[in-house]
C-alpha cells in the first residue's frame, strides 16, 4: 500500500510497505520509470537488492536468457539519498 509520496520536479520517492521507491516522470513518453533495485528490496526483502539484481542477471545469462538492453543501472538521487 503507497503511503506517503515526496514530490521532486519529475522525481518522486514513493513509500510502499514502509520502503522507499524512487522513481522519474518522463514528459514527453508520460510515464514513470522505477528504480528496479527499490522494487527487488521490496519484493524479495533482500538486504542487498543490488547484488541480487547482480546475481540474478548473471544467472538468467547463463541459463541462456536475454534481458533488454533499455534495462540499465541510472543511479537515481534524491536530496541526500545515494543510489543503492
Amino acid at each position: 500500500m503507497l503511503k506517503k509520496n515526496i514530490k521532486i520536479p519529475n522525481r518522486s520517492i514513493v513509500i510502499f510497505e514502509d520502503v522507499p521507491v524512487r522513481r522519474i516522470w518522463d514528459e514527453e513518453k508520460e510515464k514513470w520509470y522505477f528504480a528496479v533495485v527499490d522494487i527487488i528490496a521490496i519484493l524479495t526483502g533482500s538486504q542487498r537488492p543490488r547484488k541480487y539484481w547482480d546475481d540474478l542477471k548473471r544467472k538468467l545469462k547463463n541459463e541462456g536468457s536475454q534481458l533488454s538492453d533499455k534495462i540499465r543501472f541510472a543511479a537515481i538521487q534524491f536530496l541526500s539519498q545515494k543510489a543503492p
